[in-house]
């Protein structure tokens, strides 16, 4: 396996951190705080002026200081995270009356209220650096991306790391099926069909299907096979803001729905079989794939057609090698059983994972 690999990403997901601080004494202004905080799910503290000491005003994730509690926390200790929140557009000393304070920003409602609930789920969520995002794609149909794919997660799962295994191909059977879960409770893809704005990464994460360690979104046996590009950046922006490991398993066309999955995207793997028409297939969806993935690296299955090996494959795609897919006898037949791919972790197939991971961790400090 060859290349290094650079992200950071925590080891497990971030805990939740709690709910805003607000400071105010108007009535309506906290209704509508109040109003925003459950649409976020936080659960806020409020106060009329600074906490007493020990208070929330140095702990909380975030400050919203109604502009009628401006002059009372005016000497409060200077922090970061401190929202000014008033209603007068045309008041041009609500600047003046931020930089006393301190604040970070200054909103306007009613216009600043889907900042405000997004900026609030983040902080209720404990967002840390998002999670490393690995796409894999076959070079040709039957490269066996999709086994890989599982494979990456399931190894990832296995090392105690928050991961989840996103099934971005609606006409690939299902990941699901893969990993013998078809019948396990959980939302597939059609529930998530007209989503639009922002997803709980946690919510997201808790309706899905818990197979193997890992959580997983998958397609169901229906007649939907589309979803509408704002829902995929909305679930996979949640499903990446929680940290650990997302592993999308990429269709080989490009629509607008793969397009917003792979802006999201850190690493690609192109898993291309060594032989010409392969590598023939592989460079028309390395070129489609590269407009949109910046660090897109090929991985080789065998067997070799004469002449051909990783290096040489690698360099007629003029991609960067990330190593030789070994192959795994009798692999079928496991997970015919339910057993999924790399589920064992002593087959060729885990250890290529592994190594995978490893070096990930060794670029990224740290799973």
């Amino acid at each position: 396996m060859a290349g290094a690999i650079t992200h950071d990403r925590p080891s497990a997901a971030e805990g939740r951190q709690g709910g805003p601080l607000i400071v105010t004494e108007d009535a309506d202004l906290l209704d509508d705080l109040l109003r925003l905080c459950a649409a976020a799910g936080a659960r806020p503290e409020v106060h009329h002026g600074v906490p007493e000491r020990g208070g929330g005003w140095d702990t909380a994730p975030l400050v919203l200081v109604g502009d009628d509690a401006s002059r009372r926390v005016r000497g409060a200790t200077r922090r970061r995270g401190v929202v000014l929140v008033g209603r007068d557009q045309d008041d041009p000393g609500v600047w003046r009356r931020a930089v006393e304070i301190g604040a970070d920003h200054v909103l306007m409602l009613p216009d600043g209220e889907q900042w405000l609930v997004d900026r609030i789920a983040d902080v209720a969520e404990g967002v840390g650096p998002p999670a490393l995002t690995v796409g894999v794609i076959g070079g040709r149909g039957g490269a066996g991306s999709s086994t890989l794919a599982c494979a990456l997660a399931v190894t990832s799962a296995r090392q105690g790391v928050r991961t989840l295994l996103v099934d971005a191909d609606p006409l690939g059977g299902g990941l699901d099926v893969l990993l013998g879960g078809e019948s396990v409770e959980g939302l597939r893809w059609p529930a998530f069909a007209a989503s639009h704005g922002r997803v709980g990464g946690e919510a997201l994460e808790e309706s899905l299907p818990a197979l193997h360690a890992l959580r997983v979104l998958s397609w169901d046996r229906g007649d939907c096979v589309t979803v509408a590009p704002e829902a995929v950046r909305a679930v996979l922006a949640a499903a990446r803001r929680r940290g650990g490991v997302v592993v999308v398993d990429l269709p080989r066309r490009i629509d607008e729905g793969v397009a917003e999955a792979l802006a999201q995207i850190d690493l690609g793997v192109l898993v291309v079989p060594a032989e010409l028409r392969a590598v023939a297939a592989a460079g028309r969806v390395a070129s489609a794939v590269g407009m949109v993935l910046r660090d897109l690296r090929v991985a080789v299955r065998g067997p070799y057609a004469p002449g051909l090996d990783d290096r040489e494959v690698a360099r007629l795609l003029g991609l960067p090698l990330m190593g030789e897919v070994p192959t795994e006898t009798g692999l079928p037949a496991t997970q015919e059983r339910g057993a999924p791919p790399g589920g064992d972790g002593r087959g060729p197939l885990a250890r290529f994972c592994s190594a995978f991971w490893e070096r990930a961790a060794v670029a990224g400090g740290g799973v």
